[in-house]
């Protein structure tokens, strides 16, 4: 349920104050429900606000979020999963917390939790980019490929640096919508961001190719 209402906003919103009252309406309406193998976890100076301005947090709410992080990365995912909820009930307006609970969830296949952790975050801030990709990344997975796109696509306009969005970008072009061109180009622009990745340099060169085969085709076609 709340997934369409996402869909549908993704859409046909035309602002992000009107995003922010479909996402209300869809908690309501439910009821209060709750690309690589990276952590897309939170920066120790929660980027919270719209557009990637960061929110300086306190002191100890950097420690307890740091500490989280750290678990999380060390695969201890229990263990993270309470150390970000009892971040949560005391520095409540922190999305990226949110995420982090979403992304334990969906490696547990908890798709329906990682959905209200999405939710929860993007109340907070509509704009963060890091939800609009988990977002995307269970958009893609429940077979919603323009919908997925739409929410990645918010992720790199509210983010234009926001590396991971574009390789899932590249990914969703090339093996699910079929886009060669577009593919390729978010593939170059995640490796601008992020730096060499032996992987992907080799799939970029691998798309020039195929690009440029459809155009020699296209060519003798004529």
């Amino acid at each position: 349920m709340l997934l369409q209402h996402f869909s549908n906003m993704l859409r046909h919103a035309g602002s992000m104050r009107c995003l922010t009252q479909l996402v209300l309406c869809a908690i309501v309406l439910s009821g209060c429900a709750a690309g690589p193998n990276r952590a897309q976890t939170g920066t120790s100076q929660e980027q919270a606000a719209a557009g990637g301005r960061l929110r300086v947090a306190p002191a100890s709410a950097l420690t307890l979020f740091e500490q989280a992080v750290a678990v999380m990365a060390a695969g201890d995912a229990t263990d993270a999963e309470l150390r970000f909820k009892e971040f949560l009930l005391q520095y409540p307006g922190y999305p990226g917390a949110h995420v982090n609970l979403a992304i334990i969830s969906a490696r547990a296949g908890d798709d329906k939790a990682a959905e209200g952790h999405i939710v929860d975050a993007l109340i907070i801030d509509p704009e963060h980019a890091a939800a609009l990709n988990q977002l995307g990344m269970l958009l893609r997975r429940q077979g919603k490929f323009i919908e997925a796109e739409a929410a990645y696509l918010k992720a790199v306009t509210a983010s234009p640096d926001y590396a991971l969005a574009h390789y899932n970008l590249g990914v969703l072009n090339e093996l699910y919508l079929q886009r060669l061109d577009a593919a390729l180009q978010h593939f170059e622009r995640y490796q601008e961001i992020a730096g060499e990745d032996k992987q992907v340099v080799k799939w970029i060169a691998d798309l020039r190719r195929r690009l440029d085969a459809q155009q020699r085709t296209a060519k003798v076609a004529e």
